[in-house]
């Protein structure tokens, strides 16, 4: 059964929504892309054609069809395509006036290649999300004392897998490979989280689509969906690509819950499992949800104070400001929020695992 057609009153709400959580997320320039796309987009061309009578959910808790034309645009501009566009992008401010035209002329000119992007789903890779993930991570090195067993779902290019090859300071503490370039320092309130050394004894990750750190083609994906406004977004998930194109580990391409069964089933004696994802969970299907979390309880179960297991995962709860952070822990089962997190990375509110 085809899925329902929006209405184009929902698409141009979509596009506005969407500009709301760019202000947010401090990327003005993109706010304003997606509210001109909003106001003078029209049924004229193929593109409009598509975007306006969207088939589907258009908005960001669906198909996020203004991150997937903004998305479209951004890889013009990064690929060379349209030099007219590349020449009104940050760092270049433009007017609404000047900035539109060179919009429309791309929307008019490059509908082959930006109905051929709109095809697929937004991906993303938050580097910066890494310094919530660390702080989970040193937490469970100080309440087991065993290296860690990392499995990631949902993981796309793997840079989130590699999580212990960065830099970083986390309140008064100083993290990780100090040659690093790929630096993160979130603004971080909160105690100091615990700074125990960390082992890492194995790392596996999957992606229903994973992207390959070392592909050109790849990366413009990733790059192209960071806002063309946030610079050090663009440097830093470059350095990461680079970090993670030079280790032999991969994500593979997997449906979570048929990777997570069988990864479930192993037994990693002297080391924490630990199970995490980020911003990922929430657009499972509900029924693969289910048996997921069905999944992690059996493998709690199963645990033992020689192969402990964990959960870590930043996920959206309903709740502001940002993600929630939370950690559970077996044999014991016990389960915090241990602090909430930017969606990007920004900012780290810590809580961290009660002592009592």
């Amino acid at each position: 059964m085809s899925e329902a057609k929006a209405t184009e009153q929902a698409v141009r709400d979509a596009f506005r929504d969407q500009a709301k959580s760019c202000d947010g997320l401090g990327s003005p320039f993109t706010a304003r892309l997606c509210r001109l796309i909003a106001d003078r987009l029209k049924a004229d061309t193929p593109v409009g054609v598509r975007v306006l009578g969207w088939q589907g959910d258009p908005t960001s808790a669906g198909d996020s069809v203004a991150l997937r034309l903004c998305g479209a645009l951004h890889a013009l501009v990064r690929t060379g395509r349209d030099g007219r566009l590349q020449a009104s992008y940050p760092p270049i401010q433009l007017d609404d006036e000047t900035l539109w035209p060179v919009v429309d002329h791309a929307i008019r000119h490059e509908a082959e290649f930006i109905l051929d992007w709109l095809q697929s789903a937004p991906q993303t890779n938050e580097v910066r999300r890494s310094s919530a993930l660390l702080a989970g991570f040193l937490t469970l090195a100080d309440l087991f004392g065993k290296p860690l067993m990392l499995s990631e779902v949902g993981a796309s290019a793997g840079l989130n897998l590699h999580w212990d090859r960065y830099r970083y300071r986390l309140g008064d503490t100083a993290w990780g490979d100090p040659a690093s370039r790929v630096v993160i320092e979130p603004r971080w309130t909160g105690p100091n989280p615990p700074t125990t050394e960390i082992t890492v004894a194995g790392r596996a990750g999957c992606d229903l689509n994973p992207l390959d750190p070392a592909s050109e083609q790849d990366r413009l994906r990733l790059l192209s969906y960071i806002w063309a406004d946030q610079q050090d977004r663009l440097d830093r998930t470059g350095f990461a690509f680079e970090t993670a194109a030079a280790r032999p580990e991969r994500v593979v391409r997997a449906d979570a819950i048929d990777w997570l069964r069988p990864r479930l089933a192993q037994h990693f004696p002297g080391a924490v499992h630990v199970v995490y994802h980020t911003i990922a969970w929430q657009y499972f299907p509900k029924a693969s949800q289910d048996e997921g979390e069905a999944l992690i309880a059996e493998a709690g179960r199963n645990a033992t104070p020689d192969a402990p297991f964990a959960r870590l995962q930043m996920e959206a709860d309903g709740q502001t400001p940002g993600a929630a952070l939370s950690l559970q822990i077996w044999p014991s089962g016990g389960k915090h929020l241990i602090g909430r997190a930017d969606f990007h990375g920004r900012w780290v509110e810590w809580t961290g695992w009660p002592t009592i």
